[in-house]
């Protein structure tokens, strides 16, 4: 796989989980997830979009790495402990509102106290996204020196 191959569909598969989260997200960041509805804060999927590649682009150029070296040495910036335990703990999160979404389904009657739980999973889900996010923001900033 070539270098921009690679890059492509990292960039992608990013783009793709921040949107996935996103609109899962039953306030505040749920308007990431489309085009032009901007969410309370004003801030839309093209306005995240600009500034995850606005700091990537940043710190490639603060360190003058060419787009094989970026894969390679960008990497402690978004996979470390940390980062794999909020991943681990987004995958619970997943599992279970999966989980109960299939129990809310095969109830023959709503189960509100259910619905609340689920709420509450999702709500969990994304403070975790959230805080991941900011943990990276913050690490490629702290490089940036800003």
């Amino acid at each position: 796989m070539g270098a921009w191959t690679g890059r492509y569909r990292f960039t992608r598969l990013f783009k793709l989980a921040v949107i996935a989260v996103a609109s899962a997200a039953p306030i505040g960041i749920g308007a990431l997830a489309q085009d032009a509805a901007p969410s309370p804060g004003g801030c839309t999927k093209a306005d995240f979009e600009t500034v995850v590649d606005q700091s990537a682009g940043a710190l490639r150029t603060k360190k003058n790495w060419t787009e094989d070296q970026f894969l390679k040495e960008a990497v402690p910036y978004v996979k470390d402990n940390a980062i794999d335990d909020f991943d681990r703990k987004t995958s619970e999160l997943l599992n279970k509102i999966v989980s109960m979404g299939g129990e809310g389904s095969a109830s023959a009657t709503p189960d509100c106290g259910l619905y609340q739980l689920l709420r509450g999973h999702m709500s969990e889900l994304v403070n975790t996204q959230n805080a991941k996010w900011l943990y990276m923001f913050q690490k490629i900033d702290a490089e940036l020196g800003e």
